[in-house]
């Protein structure tokens, strides 16, 4: 299964320029953990929750003055659209992250996160679990 057809469409981005403040703020706004930082619609870096809290917090740096350029991760991992679960799911264990943006070349269409992969084979189980109980013999 390609991960386009898991992945959401609607990653939350910036421009390298905002404020941390402005990141934090739209965070809690979107509900997210993280705002992939890009230059037009190529993704740069993303900046996570928790890059605010220990790049910034507890790096007692100023937030009025950092920029997301300043505290994103720049070596962005991302994966192509086509790029299968299995692959995908490797690429976050090997590189240690929890959320995986999602590109055509170099275009952002999308963002997955660990929490979606889990919601995924949660309902799969369900779905399997149904499946045994709709078939096995009543006791």
């Amino acid at each position: 299964m390609p991960i386009e057809d898991l992945a959401r469409s609607d990653a939350v981005t910036a421009a390298p320029e905002t404020s941390v403040a402005e990141l934090a703020a739209t965070m809690d706004e979107e509900s997210v953990g993280s705002v992939v930082i890009a230059n037009g619609g190529t993704p740069v870096g993303i900046v996570t929750d928790r890059d605010l809290a220990v790049r910034v917090l507890a790096a007692e740096r100023d937030p009025a003055e950092q920029t997301a350029e300043d505290v994103m991760t720049d070596e962005l991992c991302t994966a192509e659209a086509d790029t299968g679960f299995y692959e995908a799911t490797s690429l976050m264990a090997d590189h240690g992250i929890r959320r995986l943006p999602i590109c055509e070349g170099d275009t952002l269409v999308g963002i997955i996160t660990a929490d979606d992969v889990t919601e995924l084979l949660a309902d799969e189980q369900q779905q399997l679990g149904d499946l045994i109980r709709a078939q096995r013999p009543e006791y």
